[in-house]
């Protein structure tokens, strides 16, 4: 199921070609089902995330990207009551509001980061391409949910082997090593999310 040749900045895009990902967290009581579909130039992820029994939330969210995995456009809804966060991005560190208004809290941030899911993780994987033993620094324009609020967190990307990434916070001591698939989607981040196949 590989885009182009491997994990990176592969430019070379499939029209209306989709991709059906499924986690569940590491109680197993809570789970995500994503659908991701590139074509037009872009990539668009719409994902369902309901919350582990100890801190139910049910949220929905929409990412879209263009050609380069530059995220664009972001929302984020609470799937109770409708609140929601929406940002959008040039792609080069500046972000906006659903009115035009400027984010500061997301200035400077490359990719986005919505804390429930494990999506977020392959933006930084595919838009930036490291070569095993690289590393890369950037700062995410963080979602926490079921807050919904918005943070700017710095974090390191090495990859470590061909399919394997330590993602380091940079503001605390959280390190895990992430293994992914050859798209750069998660496959296990220890402690809290696992994929899931049909049989």
């Amino acid at each position: 199921m590989a885009v182009g040749t491997g994990i990176g900045n592969d430019r070379t895009m499939y029209s209306d070609r989709v991709a059906r990902l499924t986690w569940v967290d590491d109680s197993e009581t809570g789970f995500e089902n994503l659908v991701v579909t590139y074509g037009a130039g872009r990539i668009v992820a719409a994902g369902h995330v309901v919350g582990p029994a100890e801190t139910p939330f049910e949220v929905d969210y929409l990412v879209q990207c263009d050609e380069s995995w530059r995220t664009r456009l972001v929302r984020v809804t609470d799937a109770a009551n409708g609140r929601h966060v929406t940002l959008h991005s040039d792609g080069d560190g500046n972000w906006t509001d659903e009115s035009g208004n400027a984010v500061s809290a997301a200035a400077g941030a490359t990719d986005v980061d919505i804390s429930a899911t494990p999506f977020t993780n392959t933006l930084p994987i595919r838009r930036v391409g490291l070569p095993i033993g690289g590393h890369i620094d950037i700062v995410t324009a963080y979602i926490a949910v079921p807050e919904l609020v918005v943070s700017a967190d710095v974090q390191r990307y090495t990859r470590i082997a061909e399919r394997t990434y330590r993602f380091e916070s940079r503001d605390s001591d959280f390190t895990r090593d992430i293994m992914v698939d050859g798209e750069g989607f998660v496959l296990d981040y220890p402690g809290l999310f696992t994929r899931r196949f049909d049989d």
